[in-house]
């Protein structure tokens, strides 16, 4: 059983910083195609991909956050990170790591399977 479990949210001012972690248990993440990504749901809104990395290091990022987010893993340690810098009020919500099985790389929602409990971020302008 796939486990994830999400830390590191909390308040911060725009334009600070945070560093999220996502630590994952229940699969090898090198016997299979696998990516793992971050995504966020704002109040009122959808949730929506930010970034996700695969297996050897391939990396995506949705456009509202390239230039100021990084994704990155630990594959031995299983735990993902989500850098977060130059941050704004608009990336204020709910983050969620979240686990595809499966080749490619992609932000969609629907290709995700196995999904943590979210840590909250709060920017305040």
């Amino acid at each position: 059983q796939v486990q994830l479990v999400e830390s590191g949210g909390g308040s911060v001012q725009a334009g600070g910083s945070l560093t999220l972690s996502c630590a994952a248990s229940g699969y090898t993440y090198a016997n299979y195609y696998m990516s793992i990504g971050w995504f966020r749901q704002a109040p009122g809104k959808e949730r929506e991909g930010v970034a996700s990395i695969t297996s050897d290091g391939s990396t995506k990022y949705a456009d509202s956050v390239k230039g100021r987010f990084t994704i990155s893993q630990d594959n031995t340690k299983k735990i993902l990170l989500l850098q977060m810098d130059s941050l704004k009020a608009e990336d204020t919500g709910m983050y969620y790591c979240a686990v595809r099985v499966g080749q490619g790389l992609t932000l969609q929602e629907a290709d995700f399977t196995y999904w943590g409990q979210g840590t909250q971020v709060t920017v305040s302008s």
